[in-house]
Formats: C-alpha cells, sequence, structure tokens
C-alpha cells in the first residue's frame, strides 16, 4: 500500500481546477487600472493561499510533506506575516521593526502542529497584511519613491505579488502531498 495520498479536487468542471469556476470566490469582474489591477492579483494570491490551508488541521498544516525541504503550509502563513511586516521597513526611513518569530527561519522552523499557533499565525498574517496595505494606500502613486532605499510603490506591490504567487506554487505542492487535493 502507498504512503501517497490519492489525487483528488473538488472541482467537477475541470479536473485540474481546485474549485468549480462558479464556487470559485476569486473570480470577478476585471479591474481597471493599473493600480486596481495589482491590488486585484495581490488579493487572489492571498486568497489562493488561504483556500489551499481551508479544511486541514494543524498537524496537517505544519507537516513538512516535501522532505527534505522545512516548508509547510503554516511555515508559508508565518513566513507571509513576517515579509509583509519587512516590506513595511522598505517603505520608511526609520528602523525596521521586530522580527515576529525571532531568529532567521523561525517563522518555518516554529511552525508546530499545535491550534494555538496555528490560530495565531492567521491573526498575525491578517494584521500585517492589513497594516502594510494601510501604509500603502497613504501612497496611491505608482511612481512615488518610499523609504531608505526609495523602492518605488509600483515595484514594492509588483514584488509582493511575486512573493505570494511563488509561495501559492509551494503550497500546491505542499497540499497535494499532505492529501493529494490539487488544482490552480
Amino acid at each position: 500500500m502507498s504512503e501517497e495520498p490519492a489525487r483528488w479536487t473538488q472541482a467537477t468542471v475541470y479536473p485540474d481546477m481546485w474549485t468549480d469556476p462558479d464556487d470559485d470566490p476569486r473570480e470577478g469582474p476585471a479591474p481597471e487600472g493599473e493600480l486596481a489591477t495589482l491590488e486585484d492579483y495581490l488579493t487572489s494570491y492571498r486568497l489562493t493561499l488561504r483556500m489551499k490551508c481551508e479544511g486541514l488541521d494543524a498537524e496537517q498544516l505544519a507537516r513538512r510533506s516535501v522532505p527534505p525541504s522545512t516548508m509547510s503550509l503554516l511555515g508559508l502563513v508565518r513566513h507571509l506575516a513576517e515579509v509583509e511586516r519587512d516590506w513595511r521597513g522598505w517603505i520608511t526611513d526609520g528602523d525596521p521593526l521586530p522580527k515576529l518569530y525571532g531568529v532567521r527561519d523561525g517563522d518555518f522552523d516554529g511552525a508546530v502542529a499545535e491550534q494555538a499557533v496555528v490560530d495565531a499565525a492567521y491573526a498575525d498574517l491578517e494584521r500585517e497584511q492589513a497594516a502594510t496595505d494601510a501604509a500603502l494606500a497613504e501612497h496611491p502613486d505608482l511612481g512615488e519613491r518610499l523609504g531608505k532605499d526609495a523602492i518605488s510603490v509600483r515595484e514594492l506591490l509588483v514584488h509582493r505579488i511575486e512573493e505570494y504567487a511563488r509561495h501559492c506554487g509551494h503550497a500546491d505542492l505542499l497540499r497535494e502531498c499532505v492529501d493529494g487535493r490539487v488544482g490552480q
């Protein structure tokens, strides 16, 4: 008997999709304008990560399902909370905020199978996303340069999208190895 989980999806229309198009909360009207488009992509990738984590318990979320990698879905949630906080430091002239999870890779290393850790990770992510969103909302000009390194708002938004998109790819593999669920 194989220890690999059987591949499955909830989609009935397209077998390679996570869910049917009519049930996909990421579907909606196309945004107008560059800023709205960038924000829409970011929102979609954030939602995709959450969808990849839905329905799993603390052990499954913390499982390092693609050895030898130390990544887990819970570690990704914690990592993205950490980088959201870090990005705010890019757009200010002040000192960076302290790390959420301490030492380098603490976001992955501390992702243990405890419900309190899971709950805290989601709370951290929501708080840090909201704080970074609020900080950037004060700068609607995509060409404006911010912080010590004079990063443009556009560059930071594109980098945020890239970071979430890359980690959604990791989440695809991690989730499939946890319980076999596949899809975009």
